[in-house]
């Protein structure tokens, strides 16, 4: 995420991993270039406070010294708060303080009392605390985070995050002259945020803003590039594979994908044909479902296993899991080399990122 912001022209001057913030400086234009052509981020907000509190009536005081001068008299606001860790209030609580300080703020400098529409707000507040600290900005991408793209009509039970996805390929450092598997693709997000990255398709494409009511409906100027590419989807379920070749379509890329259904752990040329497959980005199933770890080190074992029949020395794999020391021991024993670990905070879970070579 740190490489995408500074290749789209951000200086980053803070990373907080584990709060999920990256902090940078830019120009106004940065504003729709990232909602619109990111594809790991999950929202871009403009600081606006950022500060350790002890309690709401510290959060009221600090949104009302903010200038909300950027808010038109005629344009509605909406505060969406977001809190994690332990306190004596709810994030409802937060909401309706940091609201009426936007209020209070705004009508002592404009004599003018801003309208309140939760459902669909000119401009989104976001008030995000976390443990003690206080995160208060403009939310320019809207309720809609930037990691819901528009093909997805087909939906997975367990739908890998397109912002993870991409930040897996970009990881993996596939070159879009090779050929890319995924083995376990479901609803096709690795694949076919691989096809429009290699594309410079945007993400943004087909979707709202909010920056829209701040800046006008700004779209920038990105050239697509029509460049062959291999990419090959498998998956076990015909379901998940119809699905996937639905979400393909939707998005423009099918002709660059070949989903088919197969075995992880018994891929062979009936499935990728007489490619040579230099990289692979996977999600393999977590099994949280069926709640049995042995199945799931079955599967892993398998997979990789296969991969090394199937693969050259020197090909690279990329998997996430949130089964960080089974995989370590896992790929110890076969013979894979760990090159590089990423962690990744995934909804509830702790997850890694696993970099290897064979």
């Amino acid at each position: 995420s740190t490489h995408e912001i500074e290749d789209l022209g951000g200086k980053v001057y803070e990373i907080r991993e584990k709060r999920g913030r990256i902090f940078f400086e830019g120009n106004e234009e940065l504003i729709p270039k990232i909602n619109y052509c990111a594809r790991t981020l999950e929202r871009l907000m403009i600081l606006l406070e950022n500060r350790n509190i002890e309690g709401l009536e510290e959060i009221y005081s600090s949104i009302k010294k903010i200038d909300f001068g950027f808010i038109k008299p005629e344009q509605s606001f909406a505060v969406r708060a977001l809190r994690i860790g332990r306190h004596g209030f709810t994030s409802l609580d937060i909401a309706r303080e940091a609201g009426r300080a936007v209020i209070d703020s705004y009508m002592e400098s404009k004599n003018v009392r801003l309208k309140v529409d939760l459902d669909n707000p000119d401009i989104i507040i976001r008030v995000d605390l976390i443990h003690d600290e206080l995160f208060v900005g403009i939310d320019t991408t809207g309720d809609d985070a930037l990691h819901k793209r528009w093909y997805r009509i087909y939906t997975h039970h367990a739908p890998l995050n397109t912002a993870i996805a991409s930040a897996m390929i970009k990881f993996s450092g596939w070159s879009i002259e090779k050929a890319l598997l995924d083995p376990m693709c479901g609803g096709g997000t690795i694949p076919i945020e691989a096809a429009m990255l290699a594309r410079n398709i945007p993400p943004g494409k087909r979707r709202e803003f909010s920056y829209f009511a701040m800046l006008g409906k700004v779209i920038p100027d990105v050239e697509e590039r029509a460049v062959n590419i291999k990419i090959t989807g498998i998956d076990r379920f015909k379901k998940h594979v119809d699905g996937a070749v639905e979400n393909a379509v939707n998005a423009g890329v099918i002709d660059a994908i070949t989903f088919t259904q197969g075995d992880a752990t018994q891929i062979g040329e009936t499935q990728i044909g007489d490619i040579d497959v230099d990289t692979i980005v996977t999600n393999p199933p977590y099994g949280l479902r069926i709640g049995s770890k042995k199945s799931v080190e079955e599967l892993y074992r398998g997979f990789l296993l296969n991969v090394k029949r199937l693969l050259d020395t020197g090909s690279t794999v990329v998997v996430i899991t949130p089964y960080k020391q089974m995989m370590r021991r896992m790929v110890n024993e076969l013979g894979y080399e760990i090159m590089d670990e990423l962690w990744v905070r995934y909804g509830n879970l702790d997850t890694t990122i696993f970099k290897m070579r064979i």
